[in-house]
């Protein structure tokens, strides 16, 4: 098999870990350790042996971990089977030779986990690199026997159950592992194996287990006072009020009782020619609209004006289209247009301020404005 092939067929087999949105999970770093049987590949022409692992690792989501791991394994030929194929080269051929087989991955799982549940599976895809030396039969070289060392790309896939059991965990787990070793002595002719692992191991959380932080009750609310309360509704807390039968809405003075006051409700100014609010003027509306839902019974009338430049039907119409802005802006802000007269443009039939009829005379910001007149 081409090993390019192979290594982005196992890269795509990782590529499924996937972001996952932040949760609560065991983020400590772990020790695992296993024991098991390979199933060796019969084109080795190696006998199955017991094998073992040890790496750490730890889970980077709630549902996926990575594990780093070292796996050891020492299968010896199978002189049977050498018997049974006398075709084979000689080199396959020699008694008591030595094949051992080690090696490293990086192994990507998704859990399956349900709250509630001891025992969860899981799937796993890795990808790693194992070495083998394999000794041989090189007669008539006198330095008989001789010994392959060659290393290669190792892919892995399978699954298994992950169980709880207080301070550790458990794995039983099966997989399939494809060493793409192209360069076998005994088995010259074939340039990959597939051996089948089966396992059960242990996995040891490292440091202690994180546990939630003790959160103090709050302490109760204090008892209430008068201070806290307001029995007219009038905005004015019971210690401090003298008129305790007021009515909301009127005008109240800071012990409680109903006052006279008048109400000044500045006008709003605009840039030359324009019918655009200013910063300034929206600071002042929203005073006024404060003002207006404070006295639900207040009328007023939007006015607007302009300076004594241009003609008359043109001011009459910006001094129109003015006091459409601040009305507009009323409405939108809560006040009801049953409380506003209007708007009205007045042109400039009402200046403040005498200018003459022409420029630079006639620009005077002051008569540029809209009036909210309380009616």
């Amino acid at each position: 098999m081409n090993k390019k092939l192979l290594c982005a067929a196992l890269l795509s087999g990782l590529a499924v870990a996937q972001t996952v949105s932040a949760q609560d999970f065991d983020d400590r770093w772990y020790l695992t350790t296993s024991a098991g049987f390979n199933l060796q590949d019969g084109s080795r022409d190696t006998r199955s042996a017991p094998f073992g692992t040890l790496g750490f690792g730890k889970f980077i989501s709630q549902n996926w971990s990575l594990d780093a791991e070292f796996n050891y394994q020492n299968p010896r030929f199978d002189n049977q089977n050498l018997l049974l194929n006398p075709n084979r080269p000689l080199a396959g051929r020699a008694q008591n030779l030595n094949w051992s087989q080690y090696g490293v991955s990086l192994d990507l799982r998704r859990h399956f986990i349900t709250e509630g549940r001891n025992w969860n599976p899981y799937v796993l895809a890795g990808l790693g690199y194992q070495r083998s030396e394999e000794e041989f039969d090189a007669f008539p070289n006198p330095n008989s026997p001789g010994q392959r060392e060659d290393g290669n790309l190792a892919g892995k896939i399978g699954g298994g159950l992950q169980g709880d059991l207080g301070r550790v965990g458990i794995r039983a787990e099966l997989a399939y592992r494809l060493d793409a070793d192209d360069s076998s002595i005994a088995s010259p002719d074939e340039s990959w194996f597939g051996d089948v692992l089966a396992s059960v191991g242990f996995v040891v959380p490292l440091g202690p287990e994180a546990s939630e932080p003790v959160v103090d009750a709050p302490p109760p609310p204090p008892a209430p006072n008068c201070a806290d309360k307001d029995g007219d509704g009038d905005g004015v807390n019971d210690c401090n009020d003298k008129c305790p039968n007021s009515v909301a809405g009127e005008a109240i003075g800071p012990d409680g009782c109903k006052v006279n006051i008048a109400i000044d409700l500045k006008g709003v100014n605009f840039d030359f020619d324009k019918a655009t609010l200013r910063p300034d003027a929206v600071a002042i509306l929203n005073e006024a609209v404060e003002i207006l839902k404070r006295y639900p019974d207040l009328r007023v009338e939007v006015a607007g004006h302009t300076d004594l430049c241009g003609k008359d039907t043109y001011n009459q119409s910006l001094s129109q289209r003015r006091s459409q802005t601040v009305y507009d802006y009323l409405t939108s802000n809560g006040i009801d247009s049953g409380r506003l007269a209007g708007p009205n443009g007045y042109g400039e039939s009402r200046p403040l301020v005498q200018t003459g009829q022409t420029l630079p005379e006639c620009k005077n910001e002051t008569n540029r404005r809209t009036e909210l007149n309380v009616q």
